[in-house]
């Protein structure tokens, strides 16, 4: 197992000038000056504000100053989970709480694009045109509560459609086009929208996707389509037909008219996905994603009005609504979209660079492969202003800590996450207040009552074991959508630990009050920090003819490059050649995306099953991590015992490359 020893030596401490100016010093101080606490070390912060909950967040919402015409009965009415009720009588607008930060002191918005565009939007061109589109969507007939769907990419658009969306009190939901439109269909279908926009095509990697014929496939799929808006971006590409131009949407002045809501009311649904069904759509609120985001975003990543904040991400992952919503600590916003590896791995370093990041995050991935693709980001761009890099997606291995130091900058914090879509917020962070250890993100988050669990629900210290969350968050879902009974969101979140939230990734809390973050402990997948489910891989797989039966795992582990195999059972006379490997790769690039696609495919001849027909996944994952097989599966309970022999054998051959893979977790729970 990997490993930080007790007497670890950090390889970061703040000065302290940084420590006096950081959002959480101001915050604690304000907490000492106004409610009169005060607490001895980040330890006893964090304690507080997860058992005396309603205070703390009582406390965020006061220290943010946030807006509500009609005052809140209580901070929260039940300390439950699933169905926690936050704020019960607040209205409040995630658009509101975003333009009171609005100013001519700099940019709201910095752009640059793979196709050559570039640009600053101030905040008065932000709010006036988030404003115009919200009073063309109102003409339209959009009303509080409707959906409005977007297929673009990472552009200032999408910011703009996002805000314009949320002012209406519409249930805002986007994809990204590199997503196929079956997929997308998958998503959008299941929560019945009235107005899309979409834009015709995008560049990415030095090459045009014209999407006109998927957007074509959406409208066709999507019967309660009322209107589509048209952004006709990509210039190689023929306009999209019968549709209302984005430049039409957006002209003119308005003011803005951001919808007071109740606290819970939905403001987004983004989707995550299960071994089993669709895609959940999980449904967010309008009050618990500015509480959260606004605290994560201050307190954690430090970000700052004079800060330009740069995240790379693309429309498909939560990180870009994260980046977002640095616009709720007042900070411009740097977007790129493009390929990060487009012409080289030094893209986004150089546009760091010429943009004036201040604070510059990415997925774990992205790091390790600057590495490995030899890149000195010094040595090509001018990072001065640099102050602090951020990771996620996956576990931020010590190699890349090193790498980070040695090739971007020995001064900078780096700002390690973990966190998930399915609640839009992290459980464990950065705090620019502390010392960095390498290997550890520094610490769980306030108001995030985190704790590694074993099989018996019991918390374990300094071991491995399950990530929970023993507290509701506010911006834990409100539900996921067409699940009346709340059924599946217990199944998804609640099942091994009744009322306790499971996440689904292996944590160890370090005696210093670090964690770490060993790799799944589900088996969903987690490509480029985008998590999907086995299920829409199957859909994509399974409908080739040649194809009876499938399985994939993901085998991911800290410090080890994720390593995804794919296991087809053929048709009688069907072999595995060349030709159907790449028709397999190509079905699931055009269904779902090319980061899915698998690192090998393996002809076998029968997929292990249970008794009652599932596929035997994580035993499979935990067997192919170099698990013994009595450990994993039992196979007096599988309807196939014999199917196991070819998978023994492969993993045995697997974990003889020391190289790519690493032991699995010994502790509970593996």
């Amino acid at each position: 197992m990997q490993d930080t020893p007790q007497e670890a030596v950090a390889v970061w401490t703040p000065t302290a000038e940084q420590v006096a100016a950081a959002n959480l010093s101001a915050f604690t101080d304000w907490l000492a000056r106004e409610r009169g606490l005060r607490f001895a070390d980040y330890d006893a912060l964090w304690r507080w504000s997860t058992t005396e909950i309603e205070a703390f967040w009582q406390a965020a919402w006061d220290y943010l100053d946030v807006h509500s015409p009609t005052p809140h009965e209580t901070v929260l009415a039940e300390r439950v989970m699933p169905g926690a009720r936050w704020f019960p009588g607040a209205r409040v607008n995630f658009v509101d709480q975003v333009f009171r930060h609005a100013t001519t002191q700099r940019p709201a918005i910095v752009f640059r694009g793979e196709d050559g565009r570039a640009g600053e939007w101030s905040w008065a061109e932000l709010q006036r045109q988030a404003a115009a589109l919200a009073a063309r969507l109102r003409a339209l007939g959009v009303t509080p509560g409707d959906r409005v769907v977007a297929y673009l990419p990472n552009l200032p658009e999408t910011i703009v459609a996002l805000l314009g969306c949320a002012s209406v009190g519409a249930v805002w939901s986007v994809c990204s086009p590199d997503m196929g439109s079956a997929s997308v269909l998958d998503r959008f279908r299941q929560i019945e929208p009235s107005v899309l926009i979409a834009c015709n095509g995008y560049r990415y990697g030095g090459k045009d996707h014209d999407r006109g014929a998927s957007v074509a496939e959406l409208r066709a799929g999507l019967p309660t389509l009322r209107h589509v808006i048209a952004l006709n971006q990509l210039a190689g590409a023929a306009p999209l037909p019968d549709a209302l131009p984005w430049q039409d949407a957006v002209a003119g002045d308005a003011p803005l008219q951001a919808e007071w809501l109740a606290f819970d009311h939905p403001l987004w649904i983004v989707y995550s996905s299960g071994t089993t069904g669709m895609p959940k759509p999980i449904v967010h609120g309008h009050g618990g994603i500015l509480l959260v985001m606004s605290m994560m975003g201050m307190m954690h990543n430090d970000i700052q009005p004079r800060d330009r904040f740069h995240w790379y991400s693309s429309t498909g992952w939560i990180m870009w609504n994260a980046q977002v919503g640095g616009l709720l600590a007042g900070a411009t916003v740097c977007l790129y979209d493009g390929s990060p590896a487009y012409p080289d791995w030094g893209a986004l370093w150089r546009f760091a660079g010429e943009t004036g990041v201040t604070f510059f995050g990415a997925g774990a991935a992205f790091f390790a492969s600057c590495e490995k693709a030899g890149v000195e980001p010094r040595q090509i761009a001018d990072l001065s202003r640099l102050r602090a890099v951020g990771s996620t997606g996956s576990p931020l291995a010590p190699e890349s800590y090193r790498w980070i130091r040695e090739h971007v900058g020995a001064h900078l914090w780096i700002d390690a996450i973990s966190g998930g879509t399915d609640f839009a917020g992290a459980f464990l962070a950065g705090n620019v207040t502390q010392p960095v250890y390498e290997g550890e993100m520094q610490c769980r988050c306030l108001g995030a009552a985190v704790y590694a669990y074993d099989d018996a629900g019991h918390p374990v210290h300094d071991e491995v074991g399950e990530l929970v969350c023993v507290q509701p968050i506010p911006s834990m879902p409100l539900y996921l959508w067409n699940d009346d009974d709340g059924s599946r969101y217990r199944e998804s979140y609640f099942e091994m630990y009744p009322g306790v939230w499971r996440h689904g990734d292996w944590l160890r809390v370090t005696p210093r009050g670090g964690a770490i973050i060993y790799g799944r402990s589900d088996t969903t997948i987690n490509r480029q920090g985008i998590r999907m489910g086995t299920s829409e891989i199957y859909r994509a797989v399974e409908t080739l003819p040649e194809v009876l039966d499938s399985l994939v795992v993901d085998l991911e582990y800290l410090g080890r490059a994720s390593y995804m195999p794919l296991f087809v059972v053929l048709r009688e006379g069907y072999t595995l050649d060349a030709a159907l490997d790449a028709r397999i790769r190509k079905a699931i690039r055009d269904a779902l995306s090319g980061r899915y696609v698998p690192n090998e495919i393996f002809a076998v001849a029968q997929i292990p099953r249970t008794l009652s027909g599932k596929k035997l996944e994580l035993p499979i994952r935990k067997l192919l991590l170099g698990q013994p097989l009595r450990k994993v599966a039992n196979p007096d309970s599988l309807a196939n015992p014999a199917s196991l022999d070819w998978f023994v054998a492969f993993a045995q051959r697997l974990n003889g490359a020391a190289d790519r893979m690493a032991p699995p977790p010994t502790s509970a729970g593996a």
